[in-house]
Order: structure tokens, then sequence, then C-alpha cells
């Protein structure tokens, strides 16, 4: 698997879990954190993880290959 598409995936998943606990735990909380914070860094962390794919998708079909 090319790092472009595995960047992409990884970031599509971290989004997803993030978003899904940014919803669905507002009342939950652990002894140091809430969940909906630590949501919002996942989807954070998805969202640059998605980003650098993305950079990765374009360039690579832009490249110039000598050789």
């Amino acid at each position: 698997m090319k790092q472009a598409s595995k960047n992409l995936l990884e970031g599509v998943v971290t989004f997803a879990v993030g978003l899904v606990l940014w919803l669905f735990t507002e009342g939950v909380e652990i002894s140091v954190f809430t969940l909906t914070k630590v949501g919002v860094a996942l989807m954070c962390v998805g969202g640059v993880l998605l980003a650098l794919g993305l950079f990765q998708s374009a360039r690579g079909a832009n490249a110039v290959r000598h050789g």
C-alpha cells in the first residue's frame, strides 16, 4: 500500500472515531480528561493525516520521475 493511501485511510478512521467520541460521549468523564476532548483531539489528528495523504497523492501524481 502506498504511503499516501495509508495516510488517507488512517486519517478517515481516526477522524471517524473522534467524531463518534465527540458526538456520543458528552456526559462521560474519566478521572483525567473528558472523552469529548479526546474526540476533538482525534479529529484534529485525523484531519492532519487526511491533509498529508491528499498532499502526497497530489504530489505523487504530478511528480516528474527521472531515470
